[in-house]
């Protein structure tokens, strides 16, 4: 709808000089907008979401209930049943503790933070249920300078190659086969330095084996967020890189799919 006024300026600005000068506008425009933007490159640090994706709990992650049509009723419109834990998703610290902050209390400067990833790819190709540690902190920091304050530390150990395969969960005998965070290593990011969050390319936080799932209990209890399921590491560098956290900001949410991006 068009506002009193509305046509006229339309004419006015599809006029030979209305359209030389709004030209004109849009260049200035462009040219500000990327002397401001201090990234070059966004990757998509997220899986797709579907039924296939495997989950810690071996069920579907999400079902689409498609009850309108284009064709039929004049939309497109589906019903999401959905895991909190599915998927590239957040855990909030509420996944932890009852006294935890909840999804929707997450502050948004949290969520956009520097990002540091750790390679222990080759380590965990020999060991499957290898765990980061505190040496692997030591010789990034040895490389790459103090981590920043407020950023998020990605474990990246080449598993989201396996995501659409059985090895992804590794389940043996009942027991899962896949990588984690050592709660050694939690615990020292936790006392020494100021992080926001963790984030891991496999299904949890823990290494599969886990039963006590310590690093998860240290973690989230802290009032720190994590990131499980987190894809397409290996196409980071190991610092300078901004990670930027979109979780649907669902009231008493323990944690929820998320569309998650790396700005380089």
């Amino acid at each position: 709808m068009c506002v009193p006024g509305c046509d006229a300026a339309v004419r006015r600005a599809m006029s030979r000089r209305g359209f030389v000068a709004g030209v004109a506008s849009a260049a200035v425009f462009a040219t500000q907008a990327q002397a401001t933007r201090n990234f070059t490159a966004v990757v998509d640090l997220t899986h797709t979401l579907s039924p296939s994706f495997p989950t810690f709990f071996g069920m579907p992650g999400i079902a689409l209930d498609r009850r309108y049509s284009l064709k039929k009723d004049g939309a497109n419109v589906a019903w999401w049943h959905v895991l909190e834990h599915a998927g590239t998703h957040v855990d909030a610290p509420f996944h932890y503790s009852d006294t935890g902050a909840t999804v929707e209390k997450i502050a948004a400067e949290q969520l956009v933070v520097p990002l540091a990833v750790i390679d222990v790819a080759t380590k965990a190709a020999r060991h499957a249920d290898y765990q980061l540690s505190r040496q692997d902190l030591a010789e990034w920091e040895e490389k790459h300078g103090p981590l920043p304050d407020n950023c998020c530390v990605a474990m990246h150990s080449g598993w989201a190659q396996h995501a659409t395969s059985a090895r992804y969960a590794g389940k043996n005998s009942g027991t899962m086969h896949f990588p984690g965070i050592h709660p050694q290593a939690a615990e020292w990011l936790i006392k020494e330095r100021r992080i926001a969050g963790l984030a891991v390319d496999t299904l949890s936080l823990d290494h599969g084996p886990s039963r006590d799932f310590r690093t998860h209990q240290l973690w989230l209890p802290s009032g720190r967020w994590g990131i499980e399921n987190i894809a397409n590491l290996d196409k980071v560098p190991a610092s300078g890189a901004t990670i930027v956290v979109g979780i649907p900001k669902v009231k008493d949410a323990s944690g929820g799919p998320a569309r998650i991006f790396a700005l380089i």
